[in-house]
């Protein structure tokens, strides 16, 4: 009964996931880049730069790789970062005048940022899973990668998860270089403007 539960949860919490951090948020840049607002367009590209760490999340997990419970931790707390540091955007658009854009995108903001903060908060028991040897094997940490392993059947039927999981670690390596740079480099010459993103 508590593995049916947990399983539940965990579906429902991909499926929300879809629609809160794929479907909404590219329907938003489509209808920024249609009404030419900038700032909504540049707080979107960098929300999907952020956010292309639970893709790479998706591909650890088809192979198995215990590191993407750490990416996808990482992913949520790095989300409602990324949405809402940038002063510059977050003035611009306050500027704007008030239209169904906008309520659109404040109110996905906070609806993300919710999702993300509690997601965070459930998944530290989750943790365990990539650093206890073996732990990956059982029950409580299969059940994460159950969804993953749908998407593969969709999406790369004939590919192996051992390359996919490759891919997933390419990825995250690049993913950290790039999140480094900006850190240490990036960020004391820009501060908080998004303006060179």
């Amino acid at each position: 009964m508590q593995d049916e539960f947990l399983r539940s949860l965990v579906w429902t919490d991909y499926r929300l996931a879809v629609l809160i951090t794929v479907i909404i948020p590219l329907i938003l840049l489509i209808w920024a880049f249609v009404q030419k607002v900038d700032s909504m367009v540049r707080l979107l590209i960098i929300y999907w730069r952020v956010a292309s760490l639970l893709a790479i999340t998706v591909y650890l997990f088809i192979a198995s790789l215990p590191i993407g419970f750490v990416s996808g931790w990482f992913g949520r707390i790095l989300i409602p970062i990324a949405l809402w540091f940038w002063v510059d955007v977050n003035e611009d658009i306050e500027d704007q005048p008030q239209r169904p854009l906008k309520l659109a995108l404040t109110s996905w903001r906070w609806a993300i940022t919710a999702y993300c903060i509690l997601g965070a908060l459930a998944s530290i028991p989750f943790l365990s899973c990539a650093f206890l040897p073996g732990s990956i094997k059982t029950p409580f940490c299969q059940v994460w990668l159950q969804p993953p392993l749908l998407f593969k059947q969709y999406f790369h039927n004939d590919s192996r998860p051992g390359f996919l999981g490759f891919l997933g670690v390419t990825g995250l390596i690049a993913y950290v270089l790039y999140l480094s740079y900006f850190v240490l480099i990036r960020l004391g010459k820009q501060g908080r403007s998004a303006m060179e993103q």
